[in-house]
């Protein structure tokens, strides 16, 4: 596998090797002994987590304020723009954001460090999100940002207005909480 810093150095972008030949192809997709000696993240995964999306449903930006998940995340079927907002006040990325295409054909993946709010839009049809999480999923903890919030400025790949849930776009703008635990 090839592990490349992105712009944010603690968010990494996971390359595995893929085997393809005229029957279609083999990768592993995850192998903890490698995963830490490549990434040298000594991070345990205790739950898997798959959602399907069509064209332009936007799911985020979500993050836990208690339990915070690093999460390394794949599409297995279709293609996303994915996200990921430095949300630590004590980082020097603080507030700056990532994001790139994560899609079937090029098997990349991200790691979505704890700490971060995490979202995507779908560009395909429809969109299988596969990941695997560093903390149980706690729905008292958590919290969601305005994926259009123009304090973070994200150039989502937008054709036409986005596809949210309910919960997503009830999310706070960053002016309207004194903080990110709110």
């Amino acid at each position: 596998m090839r592990v490349t810093p992105t712009a944010i150095a603690d968010v990494l972008l996971i390359e595995p090797d893929v085997y393809e030949d005229e029957r279609g192809f083999f990768l592993e997709s995850f192998n903890e002994s490698d995963f830490w000696r490549e990434t040298g993240l000594k991070v345990h995964f205790v739950q898997d987590n798959h959602s399907r999306s069509v064209r332009h449903v936007l799911r985020g930006l979500h993050y836990q304020v208690e339990q915070p998940q690093g999460k390394l995340v794949r599409v297995t079927l279709g293609a996303v723009f994915d996200v990921a907002v430095d949300i630590r006040p004590s980082s020097p990325t603080f507030l700056q954001w990532v994001g790139l295409e994560l899609n079937a054909w090029n098997h990349r993946q991200l790691w979505v460090p704890p700490g971060f709010a995490h979202g995507f839009l779908v560009l395909s049809d429809f969109a299988d999100f596969l990941y695997k999480t560093t903390d149980y999923y706690n729905p008292l903890h958590e919290r969601c940002l305005r994926w259009d919030d123009p304090a973070l400025a994200i150039s989502w790949p937008l054709v036409e207005p986005p596809q949210l849930s309910s919960r997503d776009e009830k999310a706070l703008f960053l002016s309207a909480s004194a903080h990110l635990g709110q």
